[in-house]
């Protein structure tokens, strides 16, 4: 089955907007002296620059060095539409203009090597909910006076009849070791990279507590899991 196209006004729109941005950057860069296939490279990298930005941008907003290469890269188009806007002559480029053209593949270059290489910023743990103190007991009731009443002496019961003893009380069993609950390995090998990248991102080793957050298991099975990573 095809699927049928429908055009969207804001794609139809970025298309225009992208082609015209490309061709004034092709053209600023041949009036600078780039000829060739070097002149349509130019487009390609200040594009391919601000899309890598504003993709870090979404992934983490306080990135500020993604804002910065941001910035860098829609300054270089907008400077390119304006330029070839008629408002400068690209018959004769001044020397500016050609160190500026002559120098962005370098800058470029940079700009995406530290937006692929940075390390994203690591998530903050949330701090486990405060204890309540136990309410103090209230003093007790004061005794009442002991009243002792005269009775006369009533006869002697006849003896019980004697009962077999009762059988003594089951052990309680000892409760459960963490290291005696079973761990599958799957769990146990998604729980050990969680583990590693914690103490990456932090420089601690990771808690029990912590570590049931983020796999959402029982306490037990998170200790037990923070027992064999140990």
């Amino acid at each position: 089955m095809f699927r049928t196209i429908r055009l969207d006004a804001v794609l139809v729109q970025a298309v225009i907007a992208g082609a015209l941005s490309f061709s004034h950057l092709h053209d600023l860069a041949e009036a600078a002296g780039q000829d060739g296939w070097k002149a349509w490279a130019y487009p390609i990298s200040v594009d391919l620059l601000l899309v890598a930005a504003w993709r870090r941008m979404r992934a983490h907003a306080d990135n500020r060095p993604a804002w910065v290469w941001f910035v860098i890269a829609l300054t270089a188009s907008l400077g390119a539409n304006i330029a070839t806007a008629g408002m400068l002559d690209l018959g004769d480029v001044p020397p500016w203009l050609r160190i500026l053209v002559a120098g962005w593949p370098a800058l470029a270059f940079l700009g995406g090597t530290l937006l692929a290489h940075t390390p994203a910023p690591a998530p903050t743990e949330t701090e486990p909910a405060p204890i309540a103190a136990p309410l103090p007991a209230p003093d007790p009731a004061p005794a009442a006076p002991d009243v002792t009443v005269q009775r006369a002496p009533e006869p002697a019961p006849d003896p019980a009849p004697e009962l077999p003893p009762a059988p003594a009380p089951a052990p309680v069993a000892a409760p459960t070791s963490a290291a005696a609950v079973a761990v599958p390995p799957a769990l146990l090998d998604h729980a050990r990279k969680v583990a590693d990248t914690h103490h990456a991102t932090t420089g601690h080793r990771i808690t029990a507590e912590t570590l049931r957050a983020r796999l959402g298991v029982p306490a037990p099975l998170a200790d037990a899991i923070t027992a064999q990573l140990a």
